[in-house]
């Protein structure tokens, strides 16, 4: 707490007798995927190969399960951005392939991998989420956008990781792909294969600490070849946005083991994909099941979400018709 400067010094004395006690069992440190800057921090790591790192988890899990007398386990994994790694037939795309190359010891399986990868990467906080709804609304209003900027300065250690070129491709790619789906999802507006253009930047400024500043500038095609430009401005506090979507993401993964269902003309019910899309809203770059579409739109995000509790509770899902005031 006070390394992070984020909660204010009163707090953290209050916090401190809750908190001193508190050890946070030894996490996977990989140098090669994350910024050099980061190795005088990581004193708390597991030691051997990916295999022996992986059954350490396994076990410390197992442990902790035993000495709190729990009955069940969800794994978050929130670290430093790692560099970008592909999915690569034969090494990690499949359950078998990843043990496989575990006992290989393949240097390309990075620590979140080896850790837990359901839901999908990077947490969809501030910046992100605003882009995901404002191009979401311009393209279904028929507005073009052509040009999307987006500049970021911070000076947390968050940003300290994010300085290295390797590990900013990688969020470089997560916020980037986010308007990918409202993009194609209007063919009037885009041809194939046509992308309004797109750049992140990202700088470290260690002054500002955790006060995140973000700055955006949309440029869209209107009516007679007109041009319109939106620009914003936001600051916010970077931990404190993103931590009420770590116990959201906790909360909404342990009830999407507990739902089942069926469809029409299915025998029995069955639970929802391992691959968890219910976490999408979350998510800045959503993992999906192989063959379904990604959306990124927050507003269907947050309506596939409602409507998957409503039915939870025997309500039909909220379609805006309103047919009963028509």
């Amino acid at each position: 707490m006070a390394r992070a400067k984020v909660f204010d010094i009163d707090l953290q004395k209050q916090l401190r007798p809750y908190m001193e006690s508190m050890v946070p069992l030894p996490g996977i440190y990989d140098p090669d995927f994350i910024a050099a800057n980061q190795g005088e921090r990581a004193n708390n790591v597991i030691k051997g190969t990916k295999k022996e790192q992986v059954q350490q988890v396994i076990k410390d899990i197992r442990d902790f399960k035993e000495k709190n007398k729990v009955d069940k386990i969800v794994v978050l994994w929130t670290a430093n951005t790692e560099r970008y790694s592909n999915v690569t037939v034969g090494l990690n795309d499949t359950m078998d392939n990843l043990l496989n190359s575990l006992e290989k010891n393949e240097s390309e399986i990075s620590p979140s991998t080896l850790n837990s990868l359901i839901g999908g990467d990077d947490f969809k906080s501030g910046q992100t989420k605003m882009k995901s709804v404002l191009v979401d609304f311009l393209v279904g209003a028929g507005i073009k956008p052509t040009s999307i900027v987006s500049y970021n300065h911070l000076g947390n250690n968050d940003g300290m990781n994010l300085s290295a070129p390797q590990t900013f491709r990688s969020k470089e790619i997560s916020k980037s792909n986010v308007v990918d789906d409202m993009v194609s999802s209007n063919g009037i507006l885009y041809e194939p294969g046509e992308h309004p253009d797109h750049v992140v930047v990202i700088k470290y400024v260690p002054y500002v600490g955790d006060s995140k500043r973000a700055m955006d500038e949309y440029t869209s095609e209107i009516f007679m070849g007109g041009k319109n430009t939106i620009v914003m401005h936001n600051t916010c506090e970077d931990s404190l946005l993103a931590a009420p979507i770590i116990l959201d993401l906790v909360l909404l993964a342990e009830l999407s083991t507990r739902i089942q269902f069926k469809a029409e003309g299915e025998g029995k019910f069955h639970s929802f994909h391992p691959v968890a899309t219910i976490l999408s809203y979350l998510t800045k770059a959503p993992l999906v099941p192989p063959g379904t579409p990604v959306v990124n739109a927050l507003a269907k995000q947050r309506a596939m979400l409602e409507n998957i509790l409503r039915a939870c509770i025997g309500l039909a899902p909220e379609n805006n018709m309103i047919l009963e005031y028509k």
